[in-house]
């Protein structure tokens, strides 16, 4: 998928929103007017640049080999990096003056097409930046946007990555038309020019871009309503139905092969960063032959862009939605407490942070030294340790989903007339039916069902009776 910010300042909207028109600005022009609109990353020379302030640095070596994996799932080759500690980031240039020259000539000696920053950075900053090491400079966030592009695959999924990149650029367009004059004719003003009602071209060019940019933003996102709001019905016709349970965790945690390994699924598992973008479901039957349905959601990583998480505010919904979430934890990392609380911390910004939860230390066949184990525990109190490649674990995983969802469930004797397939059938819908016995005309149906459904059997004709020994009256209709 192409970055829709760099097709839009390629062709100036000519193809989305109408022609503007086209310019040479790219034509001749050196590096010190560095160009903002290819920010893909593929085949460049990349350089990692980090600043380590005091309150993240016990966490900093995990978050730079974090962004190494994100660069070099966006394509980039990583052959250099630097790393500054400092109280906070400079305000203008990221880094320190030292650090900036020194990031200048290592950029000429390795020959560097990118200077990739750890911290989403300011308009202003990355501006002074690419003037100071004559390379272009994209941040933690470009990254991931970049990735998200080129892995979206569904509509929503292009819609929600379009939106997240115009909303991000947006505030970065001033830069954009730099390199034409912004003043024009006249001699009022000043020895500069520009008289009365006369703007440059980079100035009207820049209103112009803005007032598209707006548009285009105000047209996905009433796509993307619609869009979620099917995808909303869909969600609560499944959850009337089925149980429903998600996979939550960070990304290459391994939910996809779970997915797999418990459902019997065929999804594409590949190891890298955000494979997963569109939310898949599959059905999956526990032990007491009840289906649920399972869902694999996109994976969360550390300092994820708050646009984001407001963009895929509908692909996470599907964890909110969920009766139970299986957070799933990489057994084989040293640092997963930090990535539960990475994870967790998201949780909480879509409101589903107090769902019922399992976690998974996934991976285990990976793990030669099991001391994590109990750190994890102590942190979230029980855990499953399971292998998708290795099957371990995964029956007992079972077990305890099936003992989960069946707490909320009634065990009930429902009888009806044996012609009633009506009923019949939404007792086998939205219920395990355990038993069934005929008597003449009549049925009787052991069933173990959400108690909410009661009203709804006795207004479908049938006779309701615990396991008690309580009974309705036959076919009396809820008052409901």
């Amino acid at each position: 998928m192409a970055h829709p910010v760099a097709a839009f300042y390629n062709v100036h909207f000519s193809e989305r929103v109408g022609t503007v028109h086209s310019c040479n600005r790219c034509k001749g022009s050196q590096m010190a007017e560095p160009k903002r609109t290819d920010l893909g990353l593929r085949a460049e020379r990349a350089i990692l640049v980090q600043v380590i302030a005091r309150s993240d640095a016990f966490e900093a070596d995990s978050t730079f080999e974090e962004l190494e994996s994100l660069a070099r799932t966006a394509g980039a080759n990583v052959v250099g990096s630097l790393r500054q500690k400092r109280p906070r980031p400079h305000q203008r240039h990221y880094v320190g003056k030292g650090k900036l020259a020194e990031l200048r000539a290592l950029c000429g000696r390795l020959e560097a097409n990118v200077v990739i920053c750890d911290d989403e950075l300011s308009p202003s900053q990355v501006e002074a930046v690419e003037l100071a090491v004559d390379t272009k400079v994209v941040d933690r966030s470009e990254v991931i946007l970049d990735i998200f592009a080129a892995h979206a695959r569904t509509k929503q999924a292009k819609l929600q990555v379009e939106l997240a990149q115009l909303e991000y650029e947006f505030p970065r367009l001033a830069k954009m038309w730099t390199h034409l004059d912004r003043t024009a004719g006249g001699t009022l003003g000043g020895p500069a020019g520009g008289g009365i009602g006369v703007r440059g071209p980079g100035e009207k060019q820049l209103e112009m871009d803005r007032r598209l940019v707006q548009r285009r933003i105000y047209d996905l996102k009433k796509r993307l309503e619609k869009v979620e709001d099917r995808h909303r019905i869909t969600v609560k016709g499944r959850s009337s139905r089925f149980a429903t349970v998600t996979l939550v965790g960070y990304t290459n945690a391994g939910k996809s092969t779970l997915l797999n390994a418990l459902t019997g699924a065929r999804v594409s598992v590949r190891d890298r960063l955000f494979e997963t973008l569109d939310t898949r479901t599959r059905t999956w039957e526990l032990p007491d032959g009840r289906e649920v349905l399972l869902s694999d959601t996109v994976g969360f990583i550390r300092k994820f862009p708050h646009h984001l998480a407001a963009s895929f505010h509908a692909t996470l919904e599907e964890a909110c939605e969920a009766d139970l979430l299986l957070h799933v934890v990489d057994a084989a990392k040293s640092e997963s407490e930090q990535e539960i609380r990475a994870v967790n911390e998201v949780l909480h910004q879509i409101g589903c942070r107090q769902k019922p939860t399992v976690y998974l230390l996934n991976k285990f066949d990976l793990v030669r030294d099991e001391f994590d184990v109990p750190l994890v525990r102590k942190l979230v109190g029980d855990v499953i340790c399971t292998s998708a490649v290795t099957g371990q674990g995964l029956d007992e995983l079972r077990q305890r989903v099936s003992n989960l969802l069946a707490e909320g469930l009634a065990e009930l004797r429902v009888r009806t007339g044996v012609d009633n397939s009506r009923l019949q059938s939404f007792l086998h819908g939205n219920g395990q039916v355990l038993d069934r016995r005929f008597d003449d005309d009549t049925v009787e149906l052991r069933v173990r069902i959400n108690p909410e459904y009661v009203g709804v059997i006795r207004n479908m004709g049938g006779q309701v009776a615990d396991l008690g020994g309580n009974t309705d009256s036959p076919g009396q209709p809820d008052a409901d």
